[in-house]
């Protein structure tokens, strides 16, 4: 299949890739009309872009049943009005029949989690990747790169062989590594998501990115829009002035190793009424001591 076949996802990935939270319900379960009452509100907010089973969804802590009906929900949802883009990982054969799943359903791309695995060899990212992306030629794949030793000349290689490998979610936090990478990959080859939100987007720009993902979207969808239309029109100056804004949400997400990362979105959403506080381990709720501020930045963004 041509890259011309692949202009909608590829526009689709210069954007804001949303990363929607999983809300719980009282019960532990996902609570599928919370579920779905966020999603509107992200699409109603402007938002064109969704990532079911990311990791502010929180990918790692849903059962495989969990991660089906989130992807269903997802894309029922949207529609016409957004290109869903399903998070897929875990071994091989379960990647593979959860981006055959998400085929069916009619989502229009694939992000591969970072393999989880103590040992990874570049050939063997090479080879994990191939073996996901081969399965579904249909769609367009997007790697999620969180490893730093990963040279841009091993990308290449893996779409050399899968041309619908056509973005990146480019995680690892180095803006001089990413222009580097970028460019050793190919520049133009690929559509390069700044996959460390908001933070990162204006450096990432900089050097080449067009998109950028956000967990933060969940709660102030127009503060996350007003970032990106900056950026588009190089606006530079504008695009911290938002960075400024959003500084110290994303440092409390940020402390101690990303503890808190999917806490703090969800922590910010109770504050609004929009869904219940409740994580799953290893992630925890936030203390009470660190509920005000957050709740105070919510409000302050005029939502």
């Amino acid at each position: 299949m041509s890259s011309v076949a692949f202009e909608t996802q590829r526009a689709a990935l210069a954007d804001v890739v949303a990363i929607p939270v999983t809300p719980f319900a009282e019960d532990g379960s996902v609570a599928e009309d919370t579920h779905r009452a966020l999603l509107r509100r992200l699409l109603d907010g402007g938002i064109t872009t969704l990532t079911p089973n990311g990791n502010t969804g929180e990918f790692y802590a849903l059962t495989p049943e969990e991660r089906r009906l989130v992807t269903e929900l997802t894309i029922d949802e949207a529609g016409e009005r957004a290109v869903v883009l399903v998070g897929v990982g875990h071994d091989i054969p379960t990647a593979v029949a959860s981006a055959r799943h998400a085929r069916e359903l009619g989502a229009q791309m694939v992000m591969v989690h970072q393999p989880v695995h103590p040992y990874v060899s570049q050939a063997g990212w090479v080879d994990y990747h191939r073996a996901v992306a081969e399965a579904v030629p249909e769609l367009g794949v997007v790697p999620y790169i969180r490893n730093a030793q990963l040279t841009g000349a091993r990308l290449a290689e893996l779409a050399d062989t899968c041309p619908n490998v056509i973005g990146v979610k480019y995680a690892v936090p180095d803006a001089a590594r990413f222009a580097a990478f970028a460019r050793d990959a190919g520049l133009e080859r690929f559509v390069w998501v700044a996959g460390l939100a908001e933070p990162y987007a204006p450096s990432y720009f900089s050097a080449g990115a067009t998109g950028f993902t956000s967990g933060l979207v969940n709660v102030a969808p127009a503060v996350s829009l007003n970032m990106i239309e900056a950026l588009r029109s190089g606006d530079y100056r504008a695009a911290m002035k938002v960075w400024e804004q959003i500084r110290r949400f994303e440092e409390l997400r940020a402390a101690n190793g990303s503890a808190d990362n999917v806490t703090v979105v969800k922590e910010a959403l109770a504050s609004l009424g929009l869904c219940r506080r409740e994580v799953r381990p290893p992630s925890r709720p936030l203390p009470e001591s660190g509920r005000a501020e957050v709740a105070a930045i919510a409000a302050g963004w005029s939502i």
